[in-house]
């Protein structure tokens, strides 16, 4: 139990923000750690990534590599990701997580739907690395995304 005096009435309540729309984002990883599987049958590693730059600046993505688990397969896919992570921030041999810390890499975003509530999220599906990020000169007319998301 913790004693409180707050007065809800004051203060607005917050709400969680909307998923961010799919595309290609510039980011880096401030977080990460090994977590126990919910079925406590192998572990994972979960990924926190912010985005760095454009329109949804600030904003935070997670991703969870399997990399310890009784199917094969899974630890396969979760392997070839940590590859794709290692070689887009140019660290191939991290002997710690935090090696990935503050490294710029581009992750493609998707959105997927909850069927049981029918929410929207976001889901990292692929890691590449930064290519230069400089805008040309003279954008063309009526195209004025971030070069990374276009194409």
């Amino acid at each position: 139990m913790a004693q409180l005096n707050f007065d809800a009435r004051e203060v607005k309540p917050s709400a969680a923000p909307d998923p961010i729309p799919a595309g290609k984002y510039l980011v880096e990883i401030n977080e990460s750690e090994m977590k126990e599987t919910k079925n406590k049958d192998g572990s994972y590693l979960e990924l926190v990534f912010t985005v760095v730059d454009g329109e949804y600046r600030g904003r935070k993505l997670w991703d969870r590599l399997c990399i310890n688990h009784p199917n094969a397969k899974t630890v396969e896919i979760a392997r070839a990701n940590l590859s794709a992570v290692c070689h887009a921030v140019g660290v191939l041999q991290p002997q710690d997580s935090v090696q990935l810390h503050g490294l710029p890499l581009v992750v493609n975003v998707r959105l997927k739907k909850n069927e049981q509530t029918g929410d929207s999220y976001n889901e990292v599906k692929g890691y590449s690395k930064r290519e230069t990020m400089e805008v040309p000169a003279q954008a063309p007319v009526g195209d004025n995304t971030a070069p990374w998301k276009r194409g």
